[in-house]
């Protein structure tokens, strides 16, 4: 199942393994028992710690495989083949429910381990979702931490009959004790937040009490991490405060041009970059938005939590999110069909149309990730063109199960009350009307900047909603700078992020010693 290479890492990964683990594996007579009770025995071949037993749990998903502590009787189960973006979640599994240190806060273990109620979840996702393994890494530390808490991720594309009893057309989907607990990327502590209804007042009581920082970093995307490298490289005192590390990177498949890195994917570089800022003493606050900006004798950030962080200079990198279509029907049947991630959402149509809003690269890319899966993919773009690179317009074109409309405006996502059955359009040059049955759509129309909770302040903002930012990356208010996707920078692309984050982090450093900050002397 596991070739050398492979076997050799986890080999020397799993010498950190400390206490007896068992993998309790429930089969039958498919192919995908079979890779499961392979995978089994070459991790049971890899340490004298992991043992194998027969699952004899009546009713138990099968094939399944459930990682078990017999110390601590914890439980964390596995059904489908575990391979793909989610061995990764396996591995820290194992190494969890072996005794290593799960790489999360102090509070946040503290948080995990005084939940005293039985607390299941159920994560159901698809192997070639990017997003999903966060979610399912951040339930599993959960439940390596705690045995009144149990996760269970579900191969949707393998469990269909669960997923359309469940009417499930997003991943990741989370359910906990059997109701549906969350859609989409969801963080370690918007988990926790939701769990203990006492642990936003309590995070905000400990954000109060922080000392001034002398540049704080709002964003955790690759602007903000490199902004907060270079901050604390100076020997500033550094903070980063983001509802997520990583941020749309963390929902990027696949990437190639990135300078001296042939190929990676958006979870890994995420990985990477927050490894790298925690070489530095900078402050990383996750699980917070923020609300507004204001100043008096320092810069001051108000969160959605209530708390309120002091700084010296500032630093937002808060970047951008997908666009949404603004049409009827669109948020109700978000996540019922409506999605904006072909690579996490496309297994779950599989064999049905679709349609894919947008004829720029991302569209033409996601039509032909989709053609090998749906039935049919329908292409709408609303001008008279496509915009994609003229490769991939080719490549879409050749496909026999790719339709492209241009000059289509979408008018309406149309359903029967549980998911999307269709949408509206109209001919631009005819104006006539036309109705598309499709099972989902999925919606690439470009980025907005987020941006909304700076609207009212001092800090100037584009048309567009960008910040307006000089060649040092400074905005309109004194000390406020910013970088990436946030801005009104002319290429979103997360090299140029991390370049402006750089930027705006230095621009920032020479505005605190032009103000007589103690750091003015730091190398």
């Amino acid at each position: 199942m596991l070739d050398k290479n492979i076997k050799h890492q986890l080999q020397s990964h799993f010498s950190a393994i400390n206490n007896p683990i068992e993998l309790i594996i429930a089969l039958d007579d498919s192919n995908k028992s079979k890779e499961i009770k392979a995978l089994a025995d070459d991790l049971a071949s890899l340490s004298d710690k992991i043992s194998i037993k027969n699952s004899e749990q009546p009713g138990a998903r099968t094939p399944s495989m459930v990682v078990r502590s017999p110390i601590s009787n914890t439980h964390i189960e596995f059904a489908g083949v575990p391979m793909g973006h989610e061995f990764t979640s396996l591995v820290l599994a194992l190494l969890q429910t072996g005794g290593h240190p799960a790489k999360a806060s102090n509070d946040e273990i503290e948080q995990i381990k005084s939940l005293d109620k039985p607390l299941n979840f159920e994560v159901y996702i698809s192997l070639s979702c990017q997003t999903c393994p966060q979610v399912v890494q951040a339930l599993n530390l959960m439940a390596a931490t705690n045995s009144h808490v149990s996760a269970t991720m579900i191969d949707g594309a393998l469990f269909q009959d669960e997923v359309n009893e469940r009417n499930i057309l997003a991943v990741p989907a989370v359910y906990l004790n059997g109701e549906l607990f969350s859609q989409g990327a969801v963080t370690l502590s918007d988990i926790l937040n939701k769990v203990d209804s006492t642990s936003v007042e309590k995070t905000a009581a400990k954000l109060n009490e922080k000392d001034v920082f002398d540049m704080l970093v709002v964003g955790g995307g690759p602007a903000g991490a490199s902004a907060a490298i270079y901050s604390a490289r100076k020997g500033l005192k550094t903070g980063v405060v983001a509802d997520k590390f990583g941020g749309q990177v963390s929902e990027t498949l696949g990437i190639e041009n990135f300078i001296s890195v042939q190929a990676t994917q958006g979870p890994k570089l995420v990985a990477q970059l927050e490894e790298h800022v925690n070489q530095y003493e900078v402050d990383i606050m996750k699980g917070q938005r923020a609300l507004s900006v204001s100043a008096d004798e320092l810069l001051s950030i108000e969160l959605e939590s209530g708390a309120t962080l002091k700084a010296k200079s500032i630093v937002v990198a808060t970047g951008a999110r997908w666009r949404s279509m603004n049409v009827p029907g669109e948020a109700e049947y978000k996540g019922r069909g409506v999605a904006y991630c072909p690579h996490c959402d496309g297994p779950l149509f599989k064999g049905k149309p679709v349609a894919v809003i947008g004829g720029g690269n991302s569209g033409i890319e996601a039509a032909i990730d989709l053609a090998n899966i749906v039935d049919h993919v329908t292409v709408l773009e609303f001008a008279d063109s496509l915009r994609a690179d003229e490769v991939l317009i080719n490549k879409a074109r050749s496909l026999g199960n790719v339709t492209i409309i241009k000059s289509a405006q979408t008018t309406q996502v149309i359903g029967n009350g549980q998911k999307v059955t269709g949408l509206s359009y109209i001919d631009r040059n005819n104006g006539e009307a036309y109705e598309l049955s499709v099972a989902g759509i999925f919606v690439q129309i470009g980025l907005i900047p987020n941006s909304e909770w700076l609207q009212g302040s001092e800090v100037a903002l584009t048309q567009f909603g960008e910040i307006e930012v000089d060649g040092k990356g400074a905005t309109s208010m004194s000390g406020v700078y910013a970088a990436g996707d946030v801005t009104s920078s002319a290429f979103k692309q997360i090299i140029i992020a991390m370049g402006s984050g750089a930027t705006a982090s230095l621009g920032a450093f020479d505005h605190l010693i032009r103000q007589g900050s103690d750091h003015s002397q730091a190398a």
